[in-house]
């Protein structure tokens, strides 16, 4: 990716959020989305861990529709034959998916690839492998996944100064602890609860993207 569209997507990653129907209640998801949108969301990634990819598929088209409308990247999580079929902005794998450089080969030149890692030396070899990003978690304990390794302020800061790709900090982040991020060398959060978990999501948006903005420039 070129240094100018790397910035360009530097930027994006500002608010990122991970959609997750766990807290949907009587909403749809394509209403709790659009609600994330209006509030601020600056790049949008689709989870589905249940869904047959029929469904997966129809609702990646819809949202993908929807994000650009407000000129927002979506990209879809592990699944790459559906990212590839629908024509998404770009795929987010982690490191018990398919390997980044395989990835890469499926999706082209031109998408943006984005990778968990949770060391250094995962970060290193993602860069090199094409990834176009880096989310690295978690920072603070999360229930989102289970499985999801601890990962501290001084590798957090490591990783950032390791790679040349821009790094969204993601696990267990809400407006109260995005301060403590500051310094890392992050770009941006990537959040689920903080976001989609909230009463008022609009309102949980732009709060928690003003924080961040702060916490980005400290």
């Amino acid at each position: 990716m070129k240094a100018d569209m790397r910035d360009k997507l530097a930027e994006s990653l500002l608010l990122y959020a991970v959609t997750d129907r766990h807290w949907l209640g009587e909403r749809t998801l394509y209403d709790v989305v659009r609600e994330s949108l209006d509030g601020g969301v600056t790049f949008l990634q689709l989870r589905e861990k249940d869904l047959d990819d029929e469904n997966f598929y129809q609702e990646a088209v819809e949202l993908q529709a929807m994000a650009r409308e407000y000129g927002v990247p979506f990209v879809v999580n592990d699944n790459v034959d559906i990212a590839v079929r629908m024509d998404a902005d770009g795929v987010h794998v982690g490191q018990s998916d398919m390997e980044a450089g395989d990835v890469r080969a499926l999706i082209g030149p031109d998408k943006i690839l984005g990778v968990s890692a949770q060391t250094v030396e995962q970060a290193v070899l993602a860069e090199k492998r094409g990834a176009d990003y880096l989310g690295v978690g978690a920072v603070f304990p999360t229930g989102s996944k289970d499985d999801a390794d601890d990962v501290s302020f001084e590798t957090l800061k490591a990783i950032c100064e390791a790679v040349s790709i821009p790094v969204v900090a993601i696990g267990g982040i809400t407006e109260k602890n995005t301060p403590e991020l500051a310094g890392s060398g992050i770009c941006g959060i990537a959040v689920i609860s903080a976001i989609y978990g909230q009463k008022n999501i609009y309102e949980a948006t732009a709060s928690l993207k003003k924080v961040t903005e702060e916490m980005v420039r400290a």
